[in-house]
């Protein structure tokens, strides 16, 4: 059995959790990352739902792609649909890719599902970052999976200006938070 990828443009980037024989900078055509997915549960509640990335459409994404031994291929397909699938706001595509060595492949990855009613549609930077400040889930305040984001995509060499933009916005509520606080 032939070998196949995955492509990683949030948390599977620095966490995959599955077994692989190669990891590749790569960049998916088609679509940008965006924090376009309302987060009910780990970053938000229902009242006060949070953001969390999603592959919306329009652009490319800087990412990694993941080459799988093909033996692997449905355990590996069984944990991504464990871990992507749940509420079924993302649909598994195979998207276009060009790794960093100059090869084009294609990789199952997963886009945020535009009819789904998790889906927050395109925020602006302002936006982003109120709801992203004011909201937290179970796996902690939705400032820090953002911040988190941030600081692995910068540790890759991945610049996201927008993204960047919302945790800048971010960082400057967080301090304004602060300064009220002390006074």
């Amino acid at each position: 059995m032939d070998e196949f990828w995955v492509f990683g443009y949030g948390s599977l980037m620095w966490n995959p959790g599955f077994e692989y024989e190669e990891r590749l900078a790569a960049r998916a055509f088609g679509y940008r990352r965006s924090l376009c997915v309302r987060s009910f549960v780990h970053r938000g509640t229902p009242e006060n739902p949070g953001l969390v990335l999603g592959l919306d459409r329009g652009g490319s994404c800087r990412g990694v792609a993941f080459k799988v031994r093909g033996e692997l291929r449905e355990p590996v397909m069984a944990y991504l649909h464990e871990r992507e699938l749940v509420t079924k706001v993302y649909l598994e595509r195979m998207l276009p890719l060009m790794l960093a060595d100059g090869r084009q492949t294609r990789a199952v990855g997963y886009v945020v599902d535009r009819a789904h009613q998790q889906y927050a549609g395109a925020l602006d930077v302002e936006e982003a970052s109120r709801i992203v400040h004011a909201s937290t889930g179970q796996s902690g305040p939705n400032d820090a999976y953002v911040l988190n984001t941030l600081s692995h995509l910068r540790e890759m060499g991945i610049r996201d200006l927008w993204l960047e933009g919302v945790g800048n916005r971010v960082q400057a509520l967080q301090r304004q938070d602060a300064v009220a606080i002390r006074s």
